[in-house]
């Protein structure tokens, strides 16, 4: 599956820098050419993405919501 169109106009490209792990939510810290972004994201989700340091993402912010994209 990728992605084709999406309404979310804030994307910044980025690697994962670091996860740091919880039982049920996780920190994903993503490295971007304008700085770091974090996102708060299921441990569920960390897992079905495999997320780990240096997998290219994009970082996707909406009001306060910062969702991952795999690429």
């Amino acid at each position: 599956m990728s992605i084709q169109a999406i309404n979310v106009r804030n994307q910044f490209k980025g690697k994962v820098k670091q996860v740091i792990r919880g039982d049920v939510v996780s920190e994903v810290d993503v490295e971007t050419p304008w700085g770091i972004v974090t996102s708060v994201i299921t441990t569920r989700s960390v897992d079905d993405l495999q997320l780990k340091p240096g997998v290219e993402v994009v970082a996707l912010v909406k009001a306060t919501e910062v969702s991952l994209a795999k690429l």
